[in-house]
């Protein structure tokens, strides 16, 4: 099959590889649609993965070709997405179905083989049906979507609240539009590019609830629109020292703050933001994953639920589909942002 294989940091090749050999609980997965995850991007170029050679990309959906001899041959044929991560089943949040907590996890995409290939190996408890309303495309949006869904339901804002978002990337963009999808009105959002204003618009934001953080003092515009008392509930989606201080300095008195955003570097806590977080008695919390357990009430079902619903729309914040042997021209639009982008897509 052909593949992009990670060989090293800065070393990916669109080469010939072996398809790969199924186990017997698992499905050779023909790829249809990986996306291209921001994470991606310093994992292929500056810090690399856990063993080489590898191929990334743990975005992705598809059907299935064959199944091992211990799988259900109901797959065969299906359409599916894939849930990235391999709980070990054994750990304490694993026998508390905690799965996106677990300790001695693979992934798919960087501890194994993962989506930028014709084929992949996925156990099948990792998959999840796709109704025949669902495109494959948006399937392979699932655990971008899941996770912004998991930071929502996680910190659970009451209708009245008064919500934040502070960084527009994808996950911050999917959190936006669960949250109208789910009925929040009061919500202010904080980007710096144009594509981001233009896209919350287009979800459903009015246009003055949207701050440019480039020209605008967040801090001031935001004190403005809630009567100097801040934030109810604040999504962090960026990941650096600044705007988590920011988080902490226009999170009002109680509040929550939702830290969502991967650390683009070492994150510091300075004396005075850990005073706020003290004198205001904020909740801090964390998240990184979703929730897959197969039940009904997780993550990748409440998405799959609106999804066959039509009561969300991802597949416009896609802005480049390419072919599997043009993905390097997607990591390098991501990489030097040089052009607009809001979801690159390979498709088969």
């Amino acid at each position: 099959m052909k593949a992009w294989v990670l060989h090293g940091i800065n070393d990916l090749r669109f080469e010939e590889t072996n398809t790969p050999i199924i186990g017997e609980k698992e499905v050779l997965l023909a790829v249809k649609a990986v996306g291209v995850c921001g994470s991606d991007i310093p994992r292929v170029f500056y810090t690399g993965t856990y063993s080489y050679p590898l191929i990334p990309g743990h975005e992705f959906a598809g059907q299935v070709e064959a199944v091992g001899a211990a799988v259900d041959t109901g797959w065969q044929g299906k359409r599916v997405g894939v849930f990235p991560l391999i709980p070990c089943g054994e750990c304490l949040p694993c026998q508390r179905k905690q799965y996106e907590m677990c300790r001695h996890y693979s992934y798919l995409g960087s501890r194994r083989d993962g989506g930028f290939a014709e084929y992949v190996a996925v156990p099948e408890k990792n998959l999840i049906a796709l109704p025949e309303g669902v495109g494959i495309e948006e399937a392979a949006m699932f655990e971008p979507m899941a996770v912004a869904v998991h930071a929502m339901r996680k910190i659970a804002p009451l209708p009245e609240e008064r919500i934040v978002i502070c960084g527009l990337g994808t996950i911050g963009l999917f959190l936006l539009m669960f949250l109208l999808e789910a009925g929040h009105k009061n919500i202010l959002a904080i980007g710096n590019k144009d594509f981001q204003k233009r896209m919350a618009v287009k979800l459903g934001l009015p246009e003055t609830s949207f701050c440019d953080g480039r020209s605008q003092d967040a801090e001031e515009w935001l004190l403005e629109r809630t009567d100097g008392s801040g934030a109810d509930v604040f999504f962090e989606c960026v990941g650096r020292n600044e705007t988590v201080a920011q988080a902490v300095g226009m999170t009002g008195p109680g509040g929550r703050i939702m830290l969502v955003g991967n650390p683009a570097s070492d994150m510091t806590l300075e004396k005075a933001v850990y005073w706020k977080i003290l004198r205001s008695q904020l909740t801090v919390f964390g998240t990184w994953n979703s929730s897959f357990t197969h039940s009904p009430e997780d993550d990748w079902h409440y998405v799959l639920d609106r999804l066959g619903n039509g009561r969300v729309a991802p597949a416009q914040m896609i802005t480049h589909r390419l072919p599997l042997e043009e993905l390097d021209r997607g990591l390098a639009v991501m990489r030097d942002k040089k052009e607009e982008y809001g979801k690159v897509m390979v498709v088969m």
